[in-house]
């Protein structure tokens, strides 16, 4: 088994806490696990996401979505269906699920829906404008400065009149 230590990084970095533990998590439980329901991860821009879930053979009043601060947990209910006749074999899949995905800061779901057995989600970030980078002017002269210049000047002209 390949075990990743994050040591020397948690040691050398602030405030990444939550990524390594994602990590450790990841890794502990990459050997075993269920890969019920199959599901598909796609970026389709830079800030949108889509999460889409195959889930034949429920229906949309069995499908619970709920998105909390960094988590989407998306579960399926089993239900019992009264059939009038013997069932010889059964191979469509219709036990109760749970699947986790943690989001990044700031993502959110945009919309869910339900069709031909496949369960869409899609995800936008959405950064604040207060988090977004933004330009700095450098100069020796700022816009305060360049006023008080202007009210010198004019204090200087008027005094040589």
């Amino acid at each position: 088994m390949n075990r990743i230590d994050l040591t020397p990084y948690r040691r050398s970095t602030v405030g990444f806490d939550r990524i390594f533990d994602l990590l450790e998590k990841q890794a502990r439980s990459a050997g075993g696990g269920d890969n019920y329901p199959p599901f598909n991860i796609e970026r389709r821009g830079g800030d949108d996401y889509r999460i889409t879930i195959a889930v034949a053979g429920f229906r949309g009043e069995d499908l619970d979505i709920t998105a909390q601060q960094n988590l989407l947990v998306v579960q399926g209910r089993k239900r019992d269906e009264v059939t009038e006749g013997e069932m010889l074999h059964v191979g469509i899949a219709n036990r109760g699920f749970e699947r986790r995905f943690e989001l990044a800061d700031y993502v959110r779901v945009a919309n869910a829906d339900l069709a031909d057995g496949l369960l869409v989600i899609d995800l936008v970030r959405e950064v604040p404008e207060a988090m977004k980078p933004k330009k700095i002017a450098i100069g020796g002269v700022g816009k305060s400065d360049q006023a008080r210049l202007e009210v010198v000047k004019t204090g200087d002209e008027a005094d040589a009149a």
